[in-house]
């Protein structure tokens, strides 16, 4: 198990001044679409930037379906909406045209002094490249690719000002290091994640009147099959769980995770099967939990970063790209290829549960 990492130095050249002449309030459009783990992983950026321009007007592109996940921080002023993969389902027809002029309007209603893309995708450098700037308006974008990532080296040419960062790159670092590139100010650490309100957001929901009032919150889906847990190894971090008065509880997001929820409930006496719920929703779950325990996946990088406690389970992807490093109330165990033991992740969960207490 590893304890929180240090933050590494910034390379020295995103530390000199910078040629970007940027107003005292500029008005910047951060670009980073989806996946739901790597918005969260975004979000430091925009208090890196919050912090260089105090009065700086922060506008977010995002897929749709997280809008209301960056509506969380209070520092970004529009969100707009991306719908790229329901358009592409019906592209034909007028009504999804209309959208993308409208999504192109909301782009160019105003100039931004600056834009950082942090996705690395060709669809996403149009996306910077269609925002009406100011003439000397930099497009700030990864100038190469890190280590498993899917970037896509056309996008760089869309780019006014590429940024090449280490090839082993934190998913939260690597975004900030574009911000550093913008702003000329080495990151802050630890980093910032969701605004206040985000602490107690769906604490009250209907939904969860009737949770025990002890309980680990086990998120053991994920569309990867390599990144599961094995069944067995549920069963026996339940039935710890249930010998320490914590109820397992097991969400679920799609049918086939439905029934594998019921096969490790099945193993654990006590165990719950949820009922299906919102990302939203899930914050009054991960809130209200005494431990979140979880595969490599989005829900479970929103509990660290809400510095709940957590642990994360790592089988089939490396640590290093997403691992929480910023709490003690975070352990990640196993690695790439490492599956964790049973007492490896219940002495973890020990731990964090113990620590700020």
């Amino acid at each position: 198990m590893r304890e929180a990492m240090a933050a590494p130095a910034v390379p020295h050249a995103v530390t000199q001044a910078v040629p970007f002449a940027l107003p005292a309030n500029p008005r910047i459009l951060v670009v980073k679409v989806s996946s739901l783990g790597d918005v969260v992983h975004n979000m430091p950026l925009i208090h890196d930037l919050r912090a260089r321009w105090p009065g700086a007007q922060i506008d977010w592109v995002v897929e749709e379906g997280y809008v209301d996940l960056v509506r969380l921080l209070p520092d970004v002023a529009r969100v707009i909406p991306f719908a790229l993969r329901r358009w592409r389902k019906r592209f034909w027809q007028p009504a999804i045209w209309h959208e993308i002029g409208e999504v192109r309007d909301a782009l160019r209603a105003q100039r931004y002094d600056a834009v950082v893309e942090s996705q690395g995708l060709l669809k996403t450098a149009v996306v910077a490249r269609v925002a009406a700037r100011a003439a000397s308006a930099p497009i700030v974008g990864l100038g190469n690719r890190t280590q498993g990532s899917g970037y896509e080296p056309a996008a760089r040419l869309l780019y006014t000002a590429p940024v090449r960062v280490p090839r082993q790159a934190h998913s939260v670092r690597r975004s900030r290091l574009l911000g550093a590139a913008l702003t000329g100010m080495a990151p802050a650490e630890p980093p910032r994640f969701f605004g206040e309100s985000a602490r107690s957001l769906h604490v009250d929901d209907p939904l969860w009147a009737q949770l025990p009032a002890r309980y680990a919150a086990c998120f053991h889906a994920t569309a990867g099959a390599k990144k599961k847990w094995q069944l067995a190894n549920w069963h026996a971090l339940g039935q710890r769980l249930r010998a320490d008065g914590l109820a397992m509880l097991l969400p679920w997001g799609n049918e086939a995770e439905r029934r594998a929820a019921q096969e490790i409930a099945a193993g654990v006496p006590g165990a719950q099967v949820l009922p299906r719920f919102s990302v939203m929703q899930g914050f009054g779950l991960i809130n209200r939990a005494e431990v979140v325990i979880g595969v490599d996946t989005g829900l479970v990088h929103i509990a660290a970063a809400l510095c709940r406690p957590t642990v994360e389970i790592y089988t089939a992807t490396w640590r290093w790209k997403t691992e929480g490093y910023w709490s003690d109330r975070i352990a990640n165990v196993g690695d790439d290829g490492v599956v964790p033991t049973v007492d490896e992740v219940w002495q973890a969960a020990c731990r964090v549960r113990g620590a700020g207490a």
